[in-house]
C-alpha cells in the first residue's frame, strides 16, 4: 500500500481522482474532454460557479467578499497584494515566520513600506512570534498561518485594533473550524488542501479594494478580476474543475468542523508518539506545533538514513525534511487517512524497537 505524506503537491481523496481522470476522457457526458471545453461555456460556468458557491459555504462568509480562483500559485499574491493594498503613503505589517513570508516581506518592499512587526528567524523559525502590538496607522497585516518547511501554525489569530488582516492560508486552508470573516483578504494555492497544482484561491472583502493611488495592471488588479468573475484572461479550467470536486468532497465529509476534527486525531496520534520516542526530537515548541506538517529529527544522524530506508520500503512517500531544514516532514493535510497515520506510527514505534 503506498502512503502519500507528500508537502505539496500532495494526496487528493481517492474520489476526486476517480472523478477528475474520468472527465479527462468525457467531461459530463458531453463528449468532450474537461481539458478542451471552452471556458466561457456553461459546462465550464457551472464549474466555476460551484466552487466558489462551495468556498461561500465552506468559509460561511458574508455577502461583501469576492471569491476569485486565479492563475500564479501564491507567490503571485505576495506582489499583488501590496500592489492593490498598499499605497506609496502606506506602511505594511507583517510578521516573518518562514521562507514563504519573508518572500512576501520582500515583494511587498517594492511597492510601498515594510514593518516587521515580529520574526523568529533567529530561532530558525522553529516558534510563532507572540510579543508584538499592531498598532494603527498601519494599512494591513499579513501572516503566513501555517508554516509547510518549518511545522509551525498560527493557532491564534492575531486580530487586533481593526487592522484590516490578510493571510496566506496555502498550507491549512479548509483544514479547521474558524471564524474566516475576521480576515480581509485570504490567499492560498491549491494544491495541498484544495486540489491540484494551477490555481489560487482568494477571498477579499469588496470595501478592502479601490483605495490606493498606483495604476495598476490589469491583470494584477482584483477589482478587474471581481467584474470579470475570474475570467479576465483563460483560468486554469483543469485546475478549478479539481478543486470543485474537493470542496464538493469536503462538504461531504461534513465541512470543516468534521475535517477539523480529524486533523486533530491524526496530528495528536503522530505527535504523541514522536514524544515518547527517546532518539526522536519535534523540532517545534507543542504550542506552535502545525497538524499539517509535523517536522522532526533524529538525535543521532546516524539513524536517518536507515528510518528513510524503512519508510521507502513501506511504501511512504514524502517523508524527507525540505532541503533547507533537513530531517523529517509527515504532511497530514485533508485527504490523508487515519490509516496513514496509524501505518506510519507503527513503522515508527519498530524502528524504535529496533534502534532505540
Amino acid at each position: 500500500m503506498i502512503h502519500n505524506f507528500n508537502a505539496g503537491p500532495s494526496i487528493l481523496p481517492d474520489q476526486v481522482l476517480q472523478e477528475a481522470s474520468r472527465a479527462i476522457i468525457n467531461f459530463n457526458d458531453s463528449g468532450l474532454s474537461i481539458l478542451e471545453i471552452g471556458h466561457r461555456t456553461p459546462l465550464f460556468e457551472s464549474v466555476l460557479d460551484e466552487a466558489r458557491s462551495l468556498v461561500r459555504e465552506l468559509m460561511n462568509l458574508p455577502s461583501d467578499y469576492e471569491v476569485l480562483f486565479l492563475h500564479g500559485g501564491a507567490t503571485t499574491q505576495f506582489m499583488t497584494v501590496p500592489l492593490n493594498l498598499l499605497d506609496e503613503a502606506g506602511t505594511a505589517a507583517y510578521i516573518d515566520t518562514g521562507v514563504w513570508s519573508s518572500k512576501a516581506i520582500q515583494y511587498a518592499k517594492q511597492f510601498g513600506k515594510v514593518k516587521v512587526l515580529a520574526s523568529s528567524q533567529e530561532a530558525n523559525y522553529t516558534y510563532i512570534p507572540k510579543n508584538f502590538s499592531v498598532d494603527p496607522p498601519v494599512t494591513y497585516l499579513h501572516i503566513t498561518t501555517n508554516n509547510t518547511i518549518y511545522g509551525t501554525e498560527w493557532h491564534k489569530i492575531p486580530y487586533s485594533n481593526g487592522v484590516p488582516v490578510v493571510a496566506d492560508m496555502s498550507s491549512d486552508i479548509f483544514s479547521r473550524e474558524m471564524d474566516y470573516s475576521k480576515f480581509d483578504l485570504i490567499y492560498a494555492g491549491a494544491q495541498k488542501n484544495m486540489g491540484a497544482a494551477g490555481t489560487t484561491l482568494v477571498v477579499v472583502k469588496k470595501s478592502l479594494l479601490g483605495k490606493v493611488q498606483r495604476k495598476i495592471p490589469g491583470i494584477m488588479d482584483y477589482q478587474k478580476h471581481i467584474e470579470a468573475g475570474s475570467m479576465l484572461n483563460t483560468p486554469p479550467v483543469f485546475a478549478i474543475y479539481v478543486s470543485m470536486l474537493t470542496l464538493r468532497w469536503l462538504k461531504a465529509q461534513g465541512g470543516t468542523a468534521a475535517i477539523d476534527q480529524l486533523n486533530t486525531k491524526k496530528a495528536a496520534l503522530l505527535y504523541d508518539t514522536l514524544d515518547r520516542i527517546p532518539f526522536i526530537k519535534p523540532t517545534v515548541a507543542k504550542e506552535d506545533r502545525s497538524r499539517m506538517n509535523v517536522c522532526f529529527v533524529m538525535k543521532d544522524p546516524a539513524l536517518e538514513q536507515p528510518f528513510m530506508d524503512k519508510c521507502k520500503a513501506a511504501g511512504m512517500y514524502g517523508v524527507k525534511g525540505h532541503r533547507s531544514v533537513g530531517g523529517f516532514r509527515i504532511s497530514l493535510y485533508n485527504a490523508l487517512p487515519l490509516s496513514s497515520v496509524e501505518d506510519i506510527v507503527a513503522l515508527i514505534e519498530d524502528f524504535a524497537k529496533t534502534h532505540g
